[in-house]
Order: C-alpha cells, then sequence, then structure tokens
C-alpha cells in the first residue's frame, strides 16, 4: 500500500500550509496599527504545488517552509500601512474552511484503512 504514506504526507503538507498562511493572516490583522507594516502573505497554490512535488513518491514528510512575501497592488495608508482588516477576515474565514476540509479528508482516510482492516465492517 503504497499510496497510503504519500497520501498523508500530501494532507499533512496540505494542513501545514493553511496554519501557516493563518499565521501570517493573524500577523496581518494584529500589525493593522502598526506604522510601515506591509501585508504579507503565501502563495497558496504555488506553495501546495511545491510541497506535492517534494512529497510524490515519498513514504516520510518532506519539510518545506512556505515563503511569505509582500502583498502587492493594497492601498496603502498614509502611515504606509497597507492591512486592510475587510481583506484579512475574508482570507481567515475562508483559510478556516480549507483547514476543516483538510481535516476532513484526513479523517475519511483513516475511516477508510479502518474499515479495510476491520474487513469492511
Amino acid at each position: 500500500m503504497t499510496n497510503g504514506p504519500t497520501l498523508l504526507s500530501a494532507l499533512e503538507s496540505y494542513l501545514k500550509l493553511t496554519t501557516t498562511r493563518e499565521q501570517d493572516i493573524t500577523a496581518n490583522m494584529a500589525n493593522v496599527d502598526t506604522p510601515g507594516y506591509r501585508t504579507r502573505d503565501i502563495d497558496f497554490g504555488w506553495e501546495l504545488q511545491r510541497a506535492m512535488t517534494n512529497t510524490a513518491g515519498m513514504s516520510g514528510s518532506v519539510q518545506i517552509t512556505p515563503i511569505a512575501r509582500e502583498v502587492p497592488g493594497l492601498m496603502e495608508r498614509p502611515d504606509g500601512n497597507n492591512v486592510s482588516l475587510d481583506r484579512e477576515g475574508l482570507l481567515l474565514s475562508a483559510t478556516q474552511l480549507q483547514y476543516q476540509m483538510g481535516v476532513q479528508l484526513i479523517k475519511r482516510h483513516f475511516h477508510t484503512l479502518l474499515s479495510a482492516i476491520n474487513g469492511g465492517n
């Protein structure tokens, strides 16, 4: 069963990415009043692709640190800060939903494994 560890590694990477993104978003929100603070985020799709490429065909998990970059094109206030609580709140909600989906996929995977162990009962 070579698919199991690879699927779990992929789901682990997915959950780590959503957690990292949530941390970036909450850091942005915490710095909404910090003069000169620039909004940072990860390119979730690109980071997920990078993680999947590095875990493909491997039985163990590979540690990849996502790269958070400044988000271009956001409206800047006179103090140089460009954090938008509306944007960050929306992203936080979406990221939490992504995380919940990842947890459900892991639960389903383990349920399938348990069912196979128990002979389908």
